[in-house]
C-alpha cells in the first residue's frame, strides 16, 4: 500500500507540473508544442539522475525510486499528448514541423537521459 501512495503522490506532483509548464510555454511557436517538449526532455533527464544514482551506490532505495522515476516521472512526461501533438501537425499538413518535432523530441530525449546517466556518475 505504501509503494502505492507513493507512487500516487509522485505522479499528482509530476502532473500537476506538466500543466503548469504546458500551460506556459506551449504558446511561444506556432506548430511547435515547447512545453510538451520541455517537460518530455526534462523528464529524461531527471530519470537517467534517478536511475543513475540509484544504480550507482544504492543511495535511492525501491520507495525514492518509485516516487522519483515512476511516480514523479510518470505523471510529469506526457507521451499521449505528444502523439496528440503529431496527430493535430499531420491533419494540418505540416509534414516538416512533424517530422522537426518528433526527431527533436526522440533524439533529445535520449540525450537527456544518457546526460542523466552521467551526471549521476559524478555523485
Amino acid at each position: 500500500m505504501k509503494q502505492l501512495l507513493l507512487v500516487f503522490l509522485g505522479g499528482g506532483l509530476g502532473s500537476v507540473l506538466r500543466y503548469l509548464i504546458a500551460k506556459t510555454f506551449n504558446g511561444y511557436f506556432q506548430h511547435f508544442f515547447l512545453g510538451t517538449f520541455l517537460v518530455n526532455i526534462l523528464g529524461c533527464l531527471i530519470i537517467g539522475i534517478v536511475l543513475g544514482i540509484s544504480a550507482k551506490n544504492n543511495y535511492l532505495n525501491q520507495n525514492h525510486t518509485l516516487l522519483l522515476a515512476t511516480g514523479f516521472c510518470g505523471g510529469f512526461t506526457t507521451f499521449s499528448t505528444f502523439a496528440f501533438e503529431k496527430h493535430t501537425l499531420l491533419t494540418a499538413g505540416e509534414y516538416l514541423n512533424f517530422s522537426i518535432y518528433t526527431i527533436s523530441s526522440i533524439a533529445v530525449g535520449i540525450l537527456a537521459v544518457v546526460l542523466g546517466l552521467w551526471l549521476s556518475k559524478l555523485t
